[in-house]
């Protein structure tokens, strides 16, 4: 695998070019083990992951893409990790940060699961259990 990825980098730089990307954590097998990612929106394609989730791990991509490239990253994206916002504002300062659509859909999705729990606890503590019964029933015509 070294050997590939060696070829390939001699190759074409994967760093090079760089305008838009995103940034995220995944995490592998068991014991919160987590890979760094960042991938060029515009390609599609994997260009940088290293194993770790800090602002350590990040700065090794940053150091990695250099100040010059830095300087010309236009769009960052990425969750709201606290670590990704720092480094990122330290080493591309006139990128945009932007949300990622993933974790959009997410926070979108408990936002509307915490109202509609609060909803039903002020409907059931407000004497009108049977509407907040009647609210989860299918309705079936």
């Amino acid at each position: 695998m070294t050997r590939v990825v060696a070829e390939g980098v001699a190759a074409r730089d994967p760093l090079e070019g760089l305008r838009r990307i995103g940034i995220d954590e995944i995490s592998y097998k068991k014991g919160h083990r987590y890979i760094t990612i960042v991938v060029d929106h515009d390609s599609g394609r994997l260009v940088w992951a290293a194993p770790g989730r800090d602002r350590k791990t990040l700065g090794a991509f940053c150091t990695a893409l250099g100040e010059t490239r830095c300087a010309i990253v236009t769009h960052v994206s990425a969750d709201a990790a606290q670590w990704i916002a720092e480094e990122v504002a330290a080493h591309c300062p006139d990128a945009v940060r932007c949300a990622d659509a993933f974790h959009i859909v997410a926070w979108a999705g408990d936002a509307l699961d915490q109202v509609r729990r609060d909803t039903w606890n002020a409907a059931r503590k407000g004497g009108v259990s049977l509407h907040a019964r009647g609210a989860n029933r299918e309705i079936v015509v």
